[in-house]
């Protein structure tokens, strides 16, 4: 499939957000995956909503808002050291284990990243994962004070590399972003690790990949 330049979300994609899950439970023991999952889920609704509304606030801010709000609800008690030290796990990811030989084979084309994340915790986890170097750019959506799935995050990342979105692979793990990457007209390639169903939203990815292992043979 004839692209010039993959670009990659970054959190459930790249970088796996369920590895915030040890220090979760390690925090609040036998809570931990209840934890992990209500706040993953609240900080998707927060950006929609903050959108939807017309508002913005950088996704530290929105992580740290869900964070909170998932311990209210679960009746579990956050003090200031546990919020820093559970907001820094967000800061250092660990990459799933097929992504250095993905992007390493992937080196002849232009690699980008474009994600929801502010640039000051973009920048930190792709340093921690050793990856500075891999990226042509890493555009955050902090720029245009709008989250994803917006139609202005897509065009962004055309802007930024000064391409057609036909001319762009654009590589998620997440449903949402797959959709709305796909009804803005990017090359769509969905890492559908878990074998869930897509959003019945009337957009189909060009390929479904159980892993970014999958990706060269796909492109």
């Amino acid at each position: 499939m004839a692209v010039k330049a993959v670009v990659f979300d970054a959190y459930g994609t790249l970088f796996d957000v369920r590895s915030v899950a040890a220090s979760c439970e390690a925090t609040f023991p036998s809570r931990g995956d209840a934890l992990t999952g209500l706040w993953r889920v609240k900080q998707f609704e927060y950006t929609w909503l903050l959108s939807l509304m017309g508002g913005y606030e950088d996704f530290q801010s929105v992580t740290g808002r869900a964070l909170r709000f998932s311990c209210r609800s679960l009746g579990l008690s956050l003090d200031k050291r546990a919020e820093a030290r559970l907001m820094g796990e967000y800061l250092k990811l660990e990459p799933f284990p097929e992504v250095s030989s993905a992007l390493q084979a992937l080196s002849g084309y232009r690699l980008a990243m474009l994600s929801n994340g502010s640039p000051d915790m973009l920048r930190a986890v792709v340093e921690h994962a050793g990856l500075s170097d891999v990226f042509e750019q890493v555009i955050s959506v902090d720029e245009l004070r709008v989250y994803k799935p917006s139609p202005k995050v897509y065009r962004l990342a055309c802007r930024k590399l000064g391409l057609r979105a036909g001319d762009i692979g654009f590589v998620s793990s997440n449903s949402f972003d797959v959709v709305g990457a796909k009804r803005f007209g990017l090359k769509v390639f969905w890492v559908n690790r878990s074998g869930a169903p897509l959003d019945e939203l009337d957009a189909t990815p060009d390929a479904v990949l159980n892993s970014l292992a999958d990706l060269v043979t796909a492109l």
